[in-house]
């Protein structure tokens, strides 16, 4: 059995449309089960749950809450309601190809080494892209990831995207549940704490794979491409960098600082190789990026 969990906040407008590709998925129904986790919808978000259940009676799906509010605590939510062995989070805002499931099921199947994997994902605009994006802006706004064709381990550093991951079960009894001191809360965009879970994971030595068939397609609205937006998220991701790392060590922290630093020294590369080539503002809008993780990073900003 597969758990299919969508973690959700005041995102009634893509909840349908997102369930919909799921239902449409050509993994027999009696093998997979839709845990949507409610984490203080304000909107119509049950409404439309129930909406949805009531026109696919033959598809297993449950509605469940979670007061505490924050995505890691929806996150832990979901695995303590998964009937399933096999935990696949798909994020709120997004659609899937019906292929989607069953290539997780499959591979689960008939690899029990894996523990772990994610596949590539893939904006969708509601606008156009802005001409300041960048591979490197692109992931980091839209989750943008793809590893290529083939299976394989993720490049040293890199972990499946949190909106298109997927656990075997077992793996939360021996790394244990999601920081809820990482992660978004209600507006708030703190970050990091998949990659928290994937450090665990590596420190077991546990197989976490890139597989190039499931791809999640994330929708970006405009709200997601302006300046505000940006400041704000890249802030966090320091933020959030800041107080895993001093959580773990504070040599992990230093650790991360001395990464920081030869970060700067690529951006200031690519900052010059877009000068070159005429197209300046790309180049300025990875050094805000920059800046604004640093400064979360070094904690010279105690309120977002």
């Amino acid at each position: 059995m597969l758990t299919a969990i969508i973690c959700t906040y005041n995102r009634a407008k893509y909840i349908r449309p997102l369930l919909e590709s799921i239902a449409a998925n050509d993994l027999p129904k009696n093998e997979y089960e839709i845990l949507l986790v409610d984490n203080n919808c304000t909107d119509n978000t049950r409404e439309v749950c129930e909406m949805f259940a009531a026109a696919h009676t033959d598809v297993q799906f449950r509605y469940t809450t979670e007061p505490e509010q924050g995505l890691s605590a929806a996150k832990n939510r979901g695995i303590k309601e998964a009937q399933g062995d096999i935990i696949v989070y798909i994020d709120d805002d997004a659609l899937v190809d019906t292929w989607y499931l069953r290539t997780y099921a499959e591979w689960f199947a008939a690899h029990p080494e894996t523990m772990a994997c994610g596949g590539p994902i893939e904006p969708l605009y509601e606008t156009a892209e802005p001409d300041w994006m960048t591979p490197y802006t692109k992931a980091l706004l839209t989750a943008w990831m793809n590893y290529g064709k083939e299976v394989r381990e993720y490049p040293h550093g890199r972990y499946p995207g949190g909106g298109n991951a997927a656990y075997r079960k077992s793996v939360f009894d021996q790394v244990g549940l999601f920081n809820t001191a990482l992660g978004r809360k209600g507006g708030n965009l703190m970050g990091s704490e998949e990659k928290d879970i994937f450090d665990k994971m590596h420190a077991l030595n546990m197989q976490i794979l890139y597989l190039p068939t499931p791809i999640l397609h994330h929708i970006i609205p405009q709200a997601k491409l302006k300046k505000n937006y940006f400041d704000r998220l890249t802030l966090q991701i320091g933020i959030s960098e800041r107080q895993r790392t001093l959580a773990i060590s504070r040599s992990k922290y230093a650790k991360r600082l001395f990464s920081e630093c030869v970060k700067w020294g690529g951006t200031i590369v690519l900052l010059c190789l877009y000068t070159i080539n005429f197209h300046p503002v790309k180049g300025w809008k990875l050094v805000q990026f920059r800046a604004n993780v640093s400064r979360g990073l070094l904690g010279f900003i105690s309120a977002v």
